[in-house]
Formats: C-alpha cells, structure tokens, sequence
C-alpha cells in the first residue's frame, strides 16, 4: 500500500507564514517597500516575495539605506540582484544626508555612519510616500527585537513604542494607520539564523561571497576584527594581520566584524552555527555594544 507523508517541514512553515505576510501587506497598504541591503535576511526576504507573487513581478521596490561605507561585495550583489529582477532599487544614502546637513558625521577613532542611517531612513520612506516597510529583523537576534511584533507601528516621527504595541492574535494583523504614519514588517521574525542559512541551501540561493571564508586582512578591536579599509580608522596599537575569516552579518564595514573560520561552504556555515552558543549580532556588531539598551534605543528613533 502506498504511504503518503503529509507532514509540513520547518521550513515550509515558516516559508508560508511570510508569504502569507507579504501577500496581506500587498492587499492592504498603498505603497509598500522592501529593505534590501544585500545581506543574507533580505535575500532571503526577497526570495520569498518571489514566490508570494509568482508569476506576476514583485509589487512593490525595494530600498537601501547606503552609508557608503558598505562592503563592494554585497552592493555588487545588490545592484545585480535587482536589475536580474528588474525591480526598482531606491538607494538612500547617507552621504546625501551628510551633504545638506541632516545629519553630522562623526570623528575620531570609532567613527560611524551606522547610526546616522535612521534620518536616512526616515527621509527615504518620507519621500517616497512609503506607508509598509519590510525588514528582515528576526526575533532571535538581539532581544529589543524580541519585543517587535510582525507588523510594528510608527508614528508620524518614525518612532516606535515598545509599550505601546497592537495585539497580533491568530495571525490577524492590525494594519490601519493615518497619513504620515506608516508600518514596519517583519516576515522573518518567526526565524533564526539557522534556519535561514537552511533556506539558502534548500533553495539554492546564491549568496555575496563575504559570508564564505576568505582571507582578509584586519586587526583587533574590542575583541572584534575590523576589516583593513580607507573607511575604517585603525591606531597605531592596532596592528595589521592575515587571517581567514568569513562575515555572519554584513552592515557598514566601521562597525562589523569578522569571525574566524574555515566555512567555504552552506554546509559547513550550518554546521558551524549550529554548534555557536553566541548570537551573529552579539559576536559582530559593535553599534549594539554602546550600551545594554542599544538596539532598543535606537528602534525607538526610528531604526530598522
């Protein structure tokens, strides 16, 4: 007798739950658009608003906050990927924002355009008249996004209130807003860093090669190693070396870090996260170690 196997995979759960969160974005906002930087969460984002809308295109254009301090590999990756897609690819950049004096650029050191990317942000979805913003924030990367639900509400100053948050019950969203204000969403919220590099192998995406190993040149800071570049101000106590390294996460190259390791492969990063106990953000990203409150201080500002 033939035996059918009915069960749904991991994957395939979590695979439908976002494509059922873009498909009602779609359905309810005007002018969504979909953050995308080039880093793992959002090509896998972008994979799946592929499919949400197959075969029609996707609906809506996709958005970079460029600090211009972002690694070649990943913009690359990025202008590539959308004109494969033929989508339309809004690029905010910071320099811009810099140059009509939105925001001031820091000095020194352990100068950082990271954080001047909120005003960017802001003025991006401003003026494009954007009312739905997908991110690819998961849940288990840093515990203020722990607290976000899917569809997370900003005001008319782009700030969010973690106290003041809308009930998501058996996957209703609350999707109503007035003009200026607008909604950030996160399909991926539900999902770990496993479990995307699971979906990367599943579906064979191609990836920036900044996640494999490589070697690079870099030098120690605060227990993270920086990348060699003209962006990146490294002192005289700060020496250079050879190492091989790969990128868990990729953001403004001041403040990400690399990691140690021989991974050259999908196989060997899953293996390799799946024995980690420290989280991407936690190991690489020295922005969230200003303070304990960081990340959520920032949200509140308006970040991603």
């Amino acid at each position: 007798m033939l035996q059918h196997d009915y069960t749904t995979s991991q994957l395939d759960v979590l695979e439908a739950e976002a494509i059922h969160i873009m498909r009602e974005v779609a359905a309810e906002f005007e002018r969504p658009c979909l953050l995308f930087s080039g880093g793992k969460d959002s090509i896998v984002m972008l994979r799946i608003a592929e499919k949400a809308f197959w075969p029609a295109p996707i609906p809506f254009p996709l958005m970079h906050v460029d600090t211009g301090h972002n690694f070649p590999e990943v913009i690359d990756y990025r202008d590539r990927r959308a004109a494969e897609l033929g989508a339309r690819l809004v690029v905010a950049s910071v320099q811009d924002s810099i140059d009509a004096g939105r925001v001031v650029e820091e000095t020194g050191r352990r100068a950082s355009r990271n954080r001047l990317q909120t005003t960017t942000l802001l003025d991006g979805i401003e003026e494009n008249e954007f009312d739905a913003v997908f991110g690819g924030a998961r849940r288990d990367e840093e515990k203020a996004r722990a607290k976000e639900r899917v569809f997370s509400f900003r005001d008319d100053f782009g700030q969010w209130d973690p106290k003041n948050q809308r009930p998501e019950l058996w996957n209703l969203y609350n999707a109503k807003i007035r003009k200026g204000e607008h909604i950030r969403v996160f399909p991926l919220s539900n999902w770990t860093e496993l479990d995307v590099w699971d979906y990367i192998r599943r579906e064979g995406i191609e990836i920036p090669s900044i996640y494999f190993a490589h070697t690079r040149r870099v030098f120690e800071r605060d227990g993270m190693l920086l990348p060699e570049g003209d962006v990146v101000q490294r002192g005289d106590d700060e020496p250079l070396f050879e190492a091989t390294v790969r990128y868990r996460t990729v953001g403004d190259m001041t403040c990400t870090g690399a990691v140690t390791s021989t991974a050259a492969t999908v196989d060997e990063i899953i293996a390799e996260i799946a024995a980690t106990r420290i989280t991407e953000r936690g190991a690489t990203r020295a922005d969230d170690r200003a303070s304990e409150a960081a990340m959520e201080d920032r949200k509140k500002e308006g970040y991603f």
